[in-house]
């Protein structure tokens, strides 16, 4: 799994790392320890990248989502 940043160019080198722990699953507590920041910087610097306009899109390789496996040996038709 692959993460990328549409629009990454209008963020801060700050507001990506949050942007990008944030889409991991981390919480603003566990970001705040991360970086060494408050929590309240964190979301700061969260709400302050989605006013710029960002989009994340999470690139899958393979058939992760095993969209097209046969199921029961058989071929669907």
């Amino acid at each position: 799994m692959k993460i990328e940043i549409r629009g990454a160019e209008k963020l801060s080198f700050r507001e990506k790392q949050v942007v990008v722990l944030k889409e991991m699953g981390r919480s603003n507590q566990q970001i705040a320890q991360t970086l060494n920041i408050s929590a309240s910087t964190v979301a700061t610097l969260y709400n302050r990248a989605r006013s710029k306009g960002f989009e994340v899109v999470i690139v899958l390789s393979g058939d992760v989502l095993q969209l097209f496996q046969e199921e029961g040996g058989q071929d669907e038709k």
